[in-house]
């Protein structure tokens, strides 16, 4: 009889923000396949949860989903986690999801943390629709990239590491204008939360002048930018 897998979102920085679903899960499970054992380790340590971690992560998991569906297929019952998140967005995890619906394993994704959506919330554009691209290349493809989202109508959320950031804002403004409206949110859930509003110019000041630390979660309004007086969107061509 085949087993399970359990997708498993864990905080992106608060621990309250840990389910009680997803303990549940954690102190049931056989084995949990973790991005970095060490995140997982003081996770599950800070919880009270005595469990078998495996290291699952970008660089083994080609080598390690033969042995992990082995694992499955004769029943065990298996959590997947990321440093922080949601498995398999912008982490490790959809190659493993796709092997378990390739072999028919049972997979159950629990609702929990991603960073985007407060991200996304927070920024005051609209969230009805949007598109999310997550990290853009570091080198190869990331022109096209960025050419291709300047055609996209809707809000754009992206990814980027703080060495990064200040090369992003100055593609934003070559690409899509300097006064193209961006919300840059970084450290969410934990106690120095901030969430910056602007056009891409001014952001690129502000970061310019003042420390770049944390994760960030990008917010571009699509082919249309807020009047920051008016607060109303417009087309670029209109500007």
């Amino acid at each position: 009889m085949s087993g399970k897998l359990y997708v498993v979102p864990t905080p992106i920085g608060n621990l309250e923000d840990i389910t009680f679903r997803a303990l549940r899960i954690l102190k049931e499970v056989d084995l949990v396949l973790a991005e970095d054992t060490r995140t997982a380790g003081q996770l599950l340590k800070h919880f009270d949860i005595d469990k078998r971690i495996l290291s699952h992560h970008q660089h083994n998991e080609h080598h390690a989903l033969k042995e992990v569906i082995k694992m499955l297929k004769e029943g065990k019952i298996l959590a997947l986690v990321s440093d922080a998140g949601t498995p398999a967005i912008s982490d490790p995890g959809f190659l493993l999801v796709r092997e378990c619906v390739k072999e028919n394993i049972k997979i159950e994704t629990l609702p929990g943390a991603t960073a985007f959506v407060p991200a996304l919330v927070n920024s005051g554009l609209p969230s009805d629709k949007f598109y999310f691209e997550g990290f853009l290349p570091q080198k190869k493809g990331r022109k096209t990239r960025l050419e291709f989202l300047t055609k996209i109508e809707d809000t754009i959320i992206l990814y980027e590491s703080p060495h990064r950031l200040l090369k992003l804002l100055e593609e934003v403004i070559l690409h899509f204008g300097e006064n193209h409206y961006v919300s840059i949110s970084r450290e969410l859930s934990k106690m120095f939360e901030e969430t910056l509003r602007g056009t891409a110019s001014e952001l690129l000041i502000h970061f310019t002048e003042n420390p770049i630390k944390g994760e960030f979660v990008v917010c571009l309004a699509g082919n249309v930018i807020v009047k920051k007086k008016e607060n109303k969107y417009h087309n670029n061509d209109e500007e």
